[in-house]
């Protein structure tokens, strides 16, 4: 069984349109995102959606694949690196995502919303990256159903 086509891109469809949803708050400062509830609340949601996206590809990847189960969301990643799915610099890039999800998901009061402004300015071209892997090595060799 090799990984599925369509769920991949499934997955690269919900991480696309949350990139271009946060694309409006790149250029945005803190004092004027702290302003609004409702953007502080998407800006969250939208990285929640975009880490669990991720995550439920290197999860596809890792069952059909046969590679060791991973006891934490951080570790998903760092299987696909040690399985070269994904670079060493990568795999560290987007376990440290899966750290920040969970902090989202858990503990959602302690995140500061600097933190949350930074992610959007400086981390997203690391899912980024993550998405180009998927289609470079991944889909190019999948099955499309």
């Amino acid at each position: 069984m090799d990984v599925n086509r369509k769920v991949v891109e499934g997955k690269i469809d919900v991480i696309e349109r949350n990139l271009r949803f946060l694309e409006q708050y790149k250029e945005m400062g803190l004092k004027e995102f702290e302003k609004s509830y409702k953007d502080i609340q998407a800006v969250k949601y939208s990285l929640l959606e975009i880490v669990e996206s991720c995550v439920d590809i290197a999860n596809h990847i890792i069952s059909v694949r046969g590679y060791r189960r991973a006891e934490k969301y951080s570790e998903i990643f760092q299987i696909l690196g040690e399985e070269k799915v994904i670079s060493p610099k990568l795999s560290e890039k987007m376990q440290e995502m899966a750290k920040f999800r969970n902090l989202l998901a858990h503990r959602y009061g302690e995140v500061e919303n600097k933190k949350i402004l930074e992610i959007v300015k400086s981390n997203l071209k690391d899912v980024k990256e993550f998405e180009k892997e998927m289609e470079k090595n991944i889909l190019k060799a999948s099955s499309p159903e």
